[in-house]
Protein backbone atom coordinates (compact mmCIF):
# COMPACT_ATOMS: atom_id res chain seq x y z
CA UNK A 1 0.00 0.00 0.00
CA UNK A 2 1.76 3.26 -0.52
CA UNK A 3 0.51 6.25 1.17
CA UNK A 4 2.98 8.88 -0.55
CA UNK A 5 1.23 12.19 -1.05
CA UNK A 6 1.10 12.70 -4.54
CA UNK A 7 1.07 16.50 -5.01
CA UNK A 8 -0.56 17.01 -8.67
CA UNK A 9 1.28 20.06 -10.95
CA UNK A 10 -0.49 19.60 -14.04
CA UNK A 11 0.65 17.71 -17.02
CA UNK A 12 3.49 19.49 -17.95
CA UNK A 13 5.11 20.55 -14.84
CA UNK A 14 7.31 18.15 -12.60
CA UNK A 15 6.99 17.78 -9.05
CA UNK A 16 8.62 19.77 -6.35
CA UNK A 17 11.21 17.65 -4.59
CA UNK A 18 13.02 17.97 -1.03
CA UNK A 19 16.36 17.36 -2.78
CA UNK A 20 16.20 18.41 -6.59
CA UNK A 21 19.58 15.63 -6.62
CA UNK A 22 18.58 12.86 -5.08
CA UNK A 23 16.78 9.80 -6.67
CA UNK A 24 14.88 9.07 -3.52
CA UNK A 25 13.70 12.29 -2.59
CA UNK A 26 10.47 13.01 -1.13
CA UNK A 27 7.69 15.16 -2.63
CA UNK A 28 7.26 18.90 -1.85
CA UNK A 29 4.31 20.51 -1.07
CA UNK A 30 4.71 24.39 -1.87
CA UNK A 31 2.54 26.96 0.03
CA UNK A 32 2.12 30.79 -1.14
CA UNK A 33 4.95 33.09 -0.27
CA UNK A 34 2.21 34.85 2.29
CA UNK A 35 0.85 31.63 3.64
CA UNK A 36 4.45 30.91 4.59
CA UNK A 37 5.17 34.02 5.91
CA UNK A 38 1.66 34.11 7.93
CA UNK A 39 2.58 30.91 9.25
CA UNK A 40 5.92 31.64 10.22
CA UNK A 41 4.78 34.91 12.32
CA UNK A 42 2.08 32.62 13.93
CA UNK A 43 4.44 29.69 15.09
CA UNK A 44 7.35 32.26 16.23
CA UNK A 45 4.78 33.84 18.16
CA UNK A 46 3.69 30.62 19.96
CA UNK A 47 7.42 29.29 20.34
CA UNK A 48 8.47 33.03 22.17
CA UNK A 49 5.24 32.84 24.65
CA UNK A 50 5.88 29.12 25.53
CA UNK A 51 9.22 30.09 26.19
CA UNK A 52 9.18 33.05 28.19
CA UNK A 53 5.99 31.67 29.86
CA UNK A 54 7.77 28.50 31.19
CA UNK A 55 10.37 30.58 31.99
CA UNK A 56 9.08 32.57 33.99
CA UNK A 57 7.54 29.71 35.86
CA UNK A 58 10.72 28.06 36.33
CA UNK A 59 12.28 31.52 37.74
CA UNK A 60 9.45 31.78 40.21
CA UNK A 61 9.48 28.83 41.21
CA UNK A 62 13.46 28.58 42.12
CA UNK A 63 13.97 32.57 43.29
CA UNK A 64 11.39 32.51 45.34
CA UNK A 65 11.79 30.65 49.02
CA UNK A 66 8.33 30.66 49.68
CA UNK A 67 7.56 28.52 46.97
CA UNK A 68 10.20 25.51 47.87
CA UNK A 69 7.33 23.20 48.22
CA UNK A 70 7.00 19.35 46.89
CA UNK A 71 4.39 19.92 44.83
CA UNK A 72 5.56 23.17 43.19
CA UNK A 73 8.98 21.10 42.47
CA UNK A 74 6.28 19.01 40.19
CA UNK A 75 4.97 22.07 38.68
CA UNK A 76 9.01 23.26 37.60
CA UNK A 77 9.52 19.87 36.72
CA UNK A 78 6.45 20.95 34.17
CA UNK A 79 7.86 24.14 33.44
CA UNK A 80 11.13 22.77 32.12
CA UNK A 81 9.37 19.90 29.83
CA UNK A 82 7.27 22.83 28.56
CA UNK A 83 10.54 24.95 27.75
CA UNK A 84 12.11 22.56 25.90
CA UNK A 85 8.98 22.17 23.77
CA UNK A 86 9.10 25.59 23.02
CA UNK A 87 12.35 25.88 22.56
CA UNK A 88 13.45 22.67 21.00
CA UNK A 89 11.02 21.11 19.24
CA UNK A 90 8.93 24.30 18.54
CA UNK A 91 11.39 25.50 16.16
CA UNK A 92 12.46 22.47 13.77
CA UNK A 93 8.89 21.33 13.91
CA UNK A 94 7.77 24.74 12.50
CA UNK A 95 10.60 24.29 9.84
CA UNK A 96 9.37 21.21 8.67
CA UNK A 97 5.57 21.36 9.06
CA UNK A 98 5.88 24.72 6.67
CA UNK A 99 8.88 23.57 4.25
CA UNK A 100 7.33 20.35 4.08
CA UNK A 101 10.05 18.60 3.77
CA UNK A 102 12.92 18.25 7.05
CA UNK A 103 16.29 19.69 6.27
CA UNK A 104 18.16 19.44 9.66
CA UNK A 105 19.52 15.82 9.23
CA UNK A 106 18.89 12.41 10.45
CA UNK A 107 20.65 13.12 13.86
CA UNK A 108 17.28 14.89 15.09
CA UNK A 109 15.04 13.16 13.10
CA UNK A 110 12.22 13.02 15.39
CA UNK A 111 10.89 14.37 18.41
CA UNK A 112 11.04 14.10 22.63
CA UNK A 113 8.35 12.32 24.09
CA UNK A 114 7.52 13.99 27.53
CA UNK A 115 5.39 12.71 30.05
CA UNK A 116 4.13 15.49 32.30
CA UNK A 117 4.00 14.85 36.30
CA UNK A 118 1.46 15.23 37.65
CA UNK A 119 1.03 14.24 41.68
CA UNK A 120 -0.72 16.00 44.86
CA UNK A 121 -0.19 14.90 48.52
CA UNK A 122 -0.09 16.61 51.51
CA UNK A 123 2.45 14.25 53.33
CA UNK A 124 4.74 14.22 50.26
CA UNK A 125 8.52 14.57 50.91
CA UNK A 126 10.96 16.60 48.73
CA UNK A 127 13.09 13.89 48.52
CA UNK A 128 10.41 11.19 47.33
CA UNK A 129 9.07 14.03 44.52
CA UNK A 130 12.31 14.35 43.56
CA UNK A 131 12.75 10.45 42.53
CA UNK A 132 9.65 10.37 40.83
CA UNK A 133 11.12 13.38 38.70
CA UNK A 134 13.89 11.50 37.88
CA UNK A 135 12.13 8.41 37.29
CA UNK A 136 9.26 10.10 34.48
CA UNK A 137 12.19 12.09 32.90
CA UNK A 138 14.43 8.72 32.69
CA UNK A 139 10.87 6.67 31.19
CA UNK A 140 10.20 9.69 28.49
CA UNK A 141 13.89 9.61 27.37
CA UNK A 142 14.26 6.19 27.29
CA UNK A 143 11.08 5.61 25.23
CA UNK A 144 11.47 8.56 23.25
CA UNK A 145 14.66 8.51 22.12
CA UNK A 146 14.90 3.96 22.24
CA UNK A 147 11.89 3.86 20.24
CA UNK A 148 13.67 6.31 17.19
CA UNK A 149 16.93 4.69 17.00
CA UNK A 150 16.37 1.24 17.93
CA UNK A 151 13.71 1.58 15.19
CA UNK A 152 11.08 0.02 17.65
CA UNK A 153 8.65 2.13 16.30
CA UNK A 154 8.57 0.46 12.95
CA UNK A 155 9.04 -3.17 14.58
CA UNK A 156 7.41 -5.72 11.70
CA UNK A 157 6.89 -3.23 8.93
CA UNK A 158 10.55 -2.09 8.04
CA UNK A 159 9.93 -3.33 4.24
CA UNK A 160 6.66 -1.28 4.18
CA UNK A 161 7.97 1.72 5.97
CA UNK A 162 11.22 1.98 3.84
CA UNK A 163 9.45 1.22 0.45
CA UNK A 164 6.40 3.45 0.68
CA UNK A 165 7.16 5.88 3.87
CA UNK A 166 11.19 6.58 3.88
CA UNK A 167 12.56 9.40 1.37
CA UNK A 168 14.89 11.83 1.44
CA UNK A 169 13.12 14.79 3.62
CA UNK A 170 11.08 13.02 5.41
CA UNK A 171 10.32 13.07 8.71
CA UNK A 172 6.67 11.90 9.83
CA UNK A 173 5.06 10.38 12.75
CA UNK A 174 4.72 6.76 11.46
CA UNK A 175 4.57 3.77 13.92
CA UNK A 176 3.59 -0.11 13.56
CA UNK A 177 0.39 -0.99 15.41
CA UNK A 178 2.47 -2.84 18.10
CA UNK A 179 4.63 0.78 18.37
CA UNK A 180 1.55 2.96 18.45
CA UNK A 181 0.02 1.05 20.87
CA UNK A 182 2.95 0.96 23.11
CA UNK A 183 4.08 4.57 22.60
CA UNK A 184 0.17 6.04 23.18
CA UNK A 185 -0.50 3.93 26.55
CA UNK A 186 2.94 5.20 27.73
CA UNK A 187 3.27 8.36 27.07
CA UNK A 188 -0.87 9.76 27.26
CA UNK A 189 -3.59 6.88 28.37
CA UNK A 190 -2.02 5.45 31.56
CA UNK A 191 -0.75 8.65 32.61
CA UNK A 192 -4.41 10.25 31.57
CA UNK A 193 -6.16 7.72 33.62
CA UNK A 194 -3.53 8.02 36.62
CA UNK A 195 -4.10 12.12 36.84
CA UNK A 196 -8.26 11.28 36.72
CA UNK A 197 -7.65 9.03 39.32
CA UNK A 198 -5.66 11.16 41.85
CA UNK A 199 -7.81 14.03 40.75
CA UNK A 200 -10.68 12.21 42.32
CA UNK A 201 -9.01 11.05 45.01
CA UNK A 202 -7.80 14.78 46.08
CA UNK A 203 -11.66 15.78 45.46
CA UNK A 204 -12.58 13.31 47.60
CA UNK A 205 -10.51 13.79 50.65
CA UNK A 206 -10.36 17.63 50.28
CA UNK A 207 -14.19 17.42 50.93
CA UNK A 208 -13.83 14.78 53.41
CA UNK A 209 -11.28 17.16 55.45
CA UNK A 210 -13.84 20.48 54.67
CA UNK A 211 -16.61 18.70 56.56
CA UNK A 212 -14.32 17.24 59.59
CA UNK A 213 -12.83 20.53 60.87
CA UNK A 214 -16.09 22.75 59.81
CA UNK A 215 -14.13 24.96 57.16
CA UNK A 216 -15.18 28.20 57.42
CA UNK A 217 -16.41 30.07 54.17
CA UNK A 218 -12.95 31.00 53.04
CA UNK A 219 -11.45 28.04 53.63
CA UNK A 220 -14.31 26.71 51.30
CA UNK A 221 -13.76 28.87 48.31
CA UNK A 222 -9.73 28.19 48.57
CA UNK A 223 -10.43 24.85 48.32
CA UNK A 224 -12.64 24.83 45.91
CA UNK A 225 -10.33 27.01 43.71
CA UNK A 226 -7.37 24.60 44.01
CA UNK A 227 -9.31 21.74 42.63
CA UNK A 228 -10.89 24.17 40.16
CA UNK A 229 -7.56 25.26 38.94
CA UNK A 230 -6.10 21.46 39.12
CA UNK A 231 -9.15 20.33 37.45
CA UNK A 232 -8.62 22.89 34.19
CA UNK A 233 -4.88 22.00 34.03
CA UNK A 234 -5.99 18.72 33.50
CA UNK A 235 -8.75 19.45 31.24
CA UNK A 236 -6.36 21.85 29.03
CA UNK A 237 -3.57 18.95 28.57
CA UNK A 238 -6.68 15.86 27.59
CA UNK A 239 -7.90 18.33 25.41
CA UNK A 240 -5.06 19.25 23.60
CA UNK A 241 -3.83 16.08 22.66
CA UNK A 242 -6.48 13.70 22.55
CA UNK A 243 -7.05 13.80 19.02
CA UNK A 244 -3.34 13.31 18.27
CA UNK A 245 -3.26 10.37 20.60
CA UNK A 246 -6.78 8.43 18.77
CA UNK A 247 -4.79 9.02 15.62
CA UNK A 248 -1.91 8.03 16.73
CA UNK A 249 -3.39 4.97 18.28
CA UNK A 250 -6.21 3.96 15.09
CA UNK A 251 -4.14 5.24 12.27
CA UNK A 252 -2.04 1.95 12.33
CA UNK A 253 -5.11 -0.09 12.18
CA UNK A 254 -6.94 1.32 10.04
CA UNK A 255 -4.38 1.41 6.52
CA UNK A 256 -2.62 4.85 7.83
CA UNK A 257 -6.07 6.76 6.50
CA UNK A 258 -5.01 9.83 8.08
CA UNK A 259 -3.78 12.85 6.36
CA UNK A 260 -0.14 13.81 7.09
CA UNK A 261 -1.19 17.53 7.34
CA UNK A 262 -4.19 16.51 9.35
CA UNK A 263 -1.86 14.54 11.61
CA UNK A 264 0.51 17.13 11.50
CA UNK A 265 -2.20 20.01 13.08
CA UNK A 266 -3.34 17.71 15.70
CA UNK A 267 0.49 17.26 16.87
CA UNK A 268 0.46 21.09 16.97
CA UNK A 269 -2.58 21.61 19.13
CA UNK A 270 -0.65 19.47 21.29
CA UNK A 271 2.53 21.65 21.48
CA UNK A 272 0.05 24.28 22.11
CA UNK A 273 -0.75 22.77 25.59
CA UNK A 274 2.71 23.62 26.82
CA UNK A 275 1.96 27.86 25.64
CA UNK A 276 -0.94 27.21 28.11
CA UNK A 277 0.32 26.01 31.62
CA UNK A 278 1.72 29.24 32.36
CA UNK A 279 -1.31 31.67 31.56
CA UNK A 280 -3.46 29.22 33.73
CA UNK A 281 -0.85 29.37 36.35
CA UNK A 282 -0.47 33.56 36.02
CA UNK A 283 -4.89 33.58 35.54
CA UNK A 284 -5.33 31.30 38.70
CA UNK A 285 -2.58 32.15 40.87
CA UNK A 286 -1.90 35.54 42.86
CA UNK A 287 1.47 34.53 43.85
CA UNK A 288 2.03 33.55 40.57
CA UNK A 289 1.33 36.97 38.96
CA UNK A 290 3.16 38.57 41.99
CA UNK A 291 5.76 36.80 41.66
CA UNK A 292 5.72 37.62 37.30
CA UNK A 293 5.60 41.31 38.29
CA UNK A 294 8.25 41.15 40.64
CA UNK A 295 10.67 39.11 37.87
CA UNK A 296 9.52 41.75 34.81
CA UNK A 297 10.00 44.81 36.69
CA UNK A 298 13.61 43.43 37.85
CA UNK A 299 12.38 43.84 41.09
CA UNK A 300 14.12 40.11 41.26
CA UNK A 301 17.44 41.82 41.35
CA UNK A 302 16.76 43.25 44.96
CA UNK A 303 18.55 42.13 47.81
CA UNK A 304 16.67 39.37 49.92
CA UNK A 305 13.73 39.33 46.93
CA UNK A 306 13.88 35.82 47.48
CA UNK A 307 12.42 36.54 50.64
CA UNK A 308 9.07 38.14 49.59
CA UNK A 309 6.28 37.43 50.52
CA UNK A 310 4.02 36.01 47.77
CA UNK A 311 0.54 36.58 48.47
Amino acid sequence: MDIKINISHGPSEKPFLCFEFSNSSCQKLVYPLETRILLYVVFSLCSIVTIIGNLLVIITVIHFKQLHTPTNYLILSLALADLLVGGVVMPPSMLRSIETCWYLGDLIYRYYAICHPLQYHSKMTSLATLVMIIICWTVSATLGFGMIFLELNILGIEDFYYENIDCDGACVVFQSKAGASVFSLICFYIPAFLMLCVYMKILHVAKRQVKAIQSTNSQLKNEGKATKTLAIIMGVFLTFWIPFFLCNIIDPFMGYFVPPLLFDLFLWVGYYNSTCNPIVYAFFYSWFRQAFRIILSKQVFKNDSSRTILL
